[in-house]
């Protein structure tokens, strides 16, 4: 007894309407998905009132100050370059990794806006949340 095999048929599979697929659903995924950047810095504003802002009990909190010129200070030491390379590295040296740690900016009046900005980005780089920025409370005007 001889069992004849059922001739196989050729299994195409079509190349465009493989294409079509992939491309609906890639514009699927481009129309539903949100492109919003969250910020990485928690920046907390002191208010210019007559009392003094209550301090945290931290026993160590770093403290980036920077001059009329744009020179950098980090807890009193200056800095040998006023670059976001120098003052990242130092940052980093200075917490020992521990981006937990308070981070405090005080900048001169006449300091350029970028010298701020610059600070600002080498600690949120470095992951710090906890960013604050000192003022001083404005003298009334006097007639």
């Amino acid at each position: 007894m001889k069992l004849r095999r059922k001739p196989r048929e050729n299994v195409e599979i079509g190349l465009a309407p493989l294409i079509d697929v992939v491309f609906i659903l890639l514009l699927f995924f481009v129309v539903t998905t949100t492109f919003t950047r969250e910020t990485q810095l928690k920046i907390d504003l002191p208010e210019a009132d007559s009392a003094t802002p209550v301090e945290e009990a931290q026993l160590k909190q770093l403290e980036v100050m920077i001059a009329a010129d744009g020179s950098y200070s980090l807890n009193g030491q200056s800095l040998v370059k006023s670059d976001l390379a120098t003052l990242s590295s130092a940052l980093q040296k200075e917490s020992a990794g521990d981006s937990s740690l308070p981070l405090v900016i005080s900048a001169d009046a006449r300091t350029p806006h970028q010298a701020v900005i610059t600070a600002m980005d080498a600690a949120g780089k470095l992951g710090f949340s906890r960013l604050r920025i000192t003022t001083v409370e404005a003298q009334p005007a006097q007639p």
